[in-house]
């Protein structure tokens, strides 16, 4: 796999978060909107930020509401 960038591993934990809000807030408009190869790097590249944001916090705060009884209860 290549890297569309710097390699997440080399980032500092607020860039890598940082990047990730930025991908995710541009997520919609590439995917209604992007070339077919502009989606596969937005992809591509999600990817290997989350992956690194996992490998850094793996033990990552999740919300009760955010899991399928908390859902339930809603």
């Amino acid at each position: 796999m290549t890297t569309m960038g710097i390699d997440p591993a080399q980032l500092s934990d607020e860039d890598v978060v940082r990047e990730l809000r930025q991908l995710h807030a541009t997520r919609s408009d590439t995917f209604f909107h992007g070339s077919d190869d502009a989606l596969e790097n937005h992809t591509v590249r999600t990817n290997e930020l989350e992956a690194e944001y996992l490998r850094r916090h793996p033990e990552r705060e999740i919300d009760p509401c955010r899991l399928r009884e908390g859902a339930r209860r809603r």
